[in-house]
């Protein structure tokens, strides 16, 4: 049990004895204390003094008083501001968590809940590569699933490829129209970078056609709905609904080509999935659906043939769900898909990683399962995030400005390198172990930049600023740990038990202190889907460790038994930053 929990329960008696008031665990309030007070925990009592008929400085002095007589193995000191009573935590409390954990491999494990979650994220379509976007999108959901396991969750994570639609079958138009039967072999071009270059050569011919209509006396709208390569476009769509055997042919190609290349640089930045969807597959339920919903009188059908819901009582608009051609929109295959997750998985909660452009898509989702009565729709959850900006400003695909994922990553291994050689510590590593040392720093640079910033705000990312090893980067991390692993291979005396329990300095109380959140900061990430707790924490608890460093030695401590004490932090420290940065996706090299 972590120190809050203990805290909270002694409060609960607490106030049981003194008021015989039976307070729920949940409504007792524990902080850390504000570096300006003396202090380790703060318990808040503004919320719970009308229910003792007291007032929060009243309570606070009482219980205060109270914990110091009747546990003053846990309890040695405590002053009131206000309503907030500050605890000061017997100092054998931290040297005994200190003696426990600091070699254990467990610290930080949550014991299983037996709650279900599925995971999505990703979710690519097939016209085009993965960009700078895609990877705060992966890396979020990636970090996210490996947060909630750790806390106890049964994670499937999942991945739905965007591989039928309008958008695909305008790159088929254009590989037809202007390839020339090229392939990604013959032109030496990764396959999902190939079947990009087609998707902005078919907006370029499309917006020259629309052009011209335009001239020729048309107005907008007619010219973008008469333009003949979005005509063809669109009778590809049908075609391909159809089963037109050379339209399936076509797509089965291009889209072979896209997953290769998904497939590789999923590879690089060490993503994965436990199942994989396919559109092409869910769309035929969600269509299904439709019709019982049509039948159901909860969709209705337009003149023109297309199929829609009324969200307007729901203060939504009304939402398409089926083209007058009979074509699924993409909230059909949605709507699929939520079903089948549900029957595969049985889930507590569907988490939806996706960018905030949907957010209007996600509530009518969950809106329509709840018309339709599907038990998928309770667990439906948008877990969304702001855009990834350059410093240039947005990206846009259409018009081929878009960072591709491949690109980013090649130059943050050529960023990392860079800066490597320029602090001149390479001569201890081969040519094998420097290729390997550069990709892992460079990987971790740009994991960490796109996941410490809370998810749900925009971000604008900057290549050169995520790799400085005196920063709040990965690099500093990385860096960080390496030092504490030599520290332990030179002194390597951590192992020993302590025999004394000698007094704190203040920055090593503070480590401990800070260590013994963990599991808490593990949990509050994984309540708020917010990986960027974990990262923040990460850093200041580095932050911290350096400046202990740079104040207390290890080599030549006062006597044996403070040089165990500091190795056991050091240990304890190292093991939370190596386990921290793997649960965002990030390695950390023992030496550097």
């Amino acid at each position: 049990m972590d120190l809050i929990n203990t805290i909270k329960i002694a409060s609960q008696g607490a106030i049981q004895a003194l008021y015989k008031v039976t307070l729920p665990i949940e409504d007792i309030l524990i902080n850390a204390t504000k570096p300006e007070f003396e202090g380790d925990y703060t318990i808040v009592f503004f919320s719970i003094s009308k229910k003792l008929g007291v007032s929060p400085m009243q309570a606070g002095e009482t219980v205060g008083n109270y914990f110091t007589s009747q546990r003053a193995d846990l309890f040695t000191e405590f002053n009131v501001i206000k309503g907030f009573l500050n605890l000061t935590i017997h100092e054998n409390y931290w040297i005994d968590f200190l003696q426990k954990n600091a070699l254990s491999e467990n610290f930080g494990i949550h014991p299983k809940n037996n709650r279900v979650v599925v995971l999505e994220y990703s979710s690519p379509n097939t016209n085009k590569p993965l960009h700078l976007g895609h990877l705060r999108n992966i890396f979020l959901g990636w970090s996210l699933a490996e947060i909630l396991k750790t806390c106890g969750y049964t994670v499937f994570k999942t991945c739905v490829v965007n591989n039928r639609g309008i958008h695909i079958c305008k790159s088929m138009i254009a590989w037809k129209l202007f390839a020339n039967g090229a392939t990604p072999e013959s032109t030496h071009t990764k396959g999902d970078h190939f079947v990009g270059e087609y998707y902005v050569k078919f907006n370029d011919a499309y917006k020259e056609q629309v052009n011209s209509l335009i001239t020729s006396g048309k107005n907008n709208e007619e010219a973008e709905n008469e333009a003949p390569i979005m005509l063809q476009a669109r009778q590809m769509l049908l075609d391909w609904e159809n089963g037109e055997p050379e339209v399936m042919e076509l797509w089965n190609k291009m889209n072979s080509w896209v997953y290769a290349g998904f497939d590789a640089t999923y590879q690089k930045t060490g993503s994965d999935f436990d199942k994989v969807y396919y559109e092409s597959d869910t769309y035929i339920l969600g269509k299904e659906l439709v019709k019982d919903g049509l039948e159901k009188n909860i969709f209705y059908t337009k003149e023109d043939g297309s199929v829609w819901i009324d969200l307007r009582p729901d203060g939504l608009d009304e939402k398409i769900v089926q083209r007058k051609d009979g074509t699924a929109v993409y909230i059909t295959q949605d709507i699929g898909l939520a079903v089948q997750k549900f029957e595969q998985f049985g889930y507590e909660k569907s988490i939806y990683v996706v960018g905030n452009e949907q957010d209007y898509h996600f509530k009518v989702l969950k809106l329509i399962c709840e018309r339709l009565s599907l038990p998928s729709s309770d667990g439906i959850y948008h877990l969304s995030y702001g855009m990834v900006e350059l410093p240039s400003g947005k990206m846009k695909s259409r018009e081929g400005t878009v960072v591709d994922a491949d690109d980013i990553i090649q130059k943050m291994e050529e960023i990392s390198q860079q800066k490597t050689e320029e602090l001149g510590k390479v001569s201890d590593f081969n040519q094998e172990e420097l290729k390997d040392l550069y990709e892992m720093i460079g990987m971790g640079a740009l994991k960490f930049f796109l996941l410490r910033i809370d998810p749900k705000k925009r971000m604008i990312f900057n290549p050169e600023e995520s790799i400085d090893f005196h920063g709040f980067t990965g690099p500093f991390m990385q860096y960080t740990y390496a030092r504490i692993c030599s520290i332990l291979r030179k002194q390597g005396t951590e192992e020993e038990e302590l025999k004394n329990k000698l007094p704190l300095e203040k920055l090593e109380k503070s480590l401990i202190i800070q260590a013994e959140h963990f599991p808490a900061i593990l949990q509050e990430s994984a309540d708020t889907m917010d990986p960027s707790k974990l990262a923040i924490y990460i850093f200041n608890l580095a932050r911290t460790y350096n400046s202990f460093y740079a104040e207390h030695s290890i080599a030549n401590a006062e006597n044996n038994e403070k040089k165990i004490i500091r190795l056991k932090i050091s240990s304890l420290t190292a093991h939370i930053i190596q386990m921290g940065m793997k649960l965002l996706g990030i390695k950390v090299p023992s030496k550097m």
